[in-house]
């Protein structure tokens, strides 16, 4: 069962100013997450919300799972020491 990805604008947005090597790193991430998910209960941040994270280098991909519409929303990339900072 295959997910589809989807990207708030502020993600897309803040993917251009990033370098291209890391962009390019981020995105093969986020492929892999079409086609098979981590462990829910590993990737889940605390607290009472939606939100899950994957690493990629230094940086930090925080998305919500729609289980019943097979979607993954990409909700924020950012730089590991501010993102969560941010996040809520």
């Amino acid at each position: 069962m295959a997910y589809t990805i989807e990207f708030r604008p502020s993600v897309l947005k803040a993917m251009k100013k990033m370098p291209r090597r890391d962009v390019l790193r981020i995105k093969k991430k986020i492929d892999t997450l079409c086609v098979e998910l981590p462990c829910q209960s590993l990737t889940k941040l605390k607290g009472k919300n939606p939100f899950h994270r994957i690493r990629s280098g230094n940086y930090r991909i925080i998305y919500e799972i729609h289980e019943k519409r097979l979607v993954i929303l990409v909700v924020k990339v950012g730089h590991r020491k501010d993102i969560y900072a941010r996040l809520f």
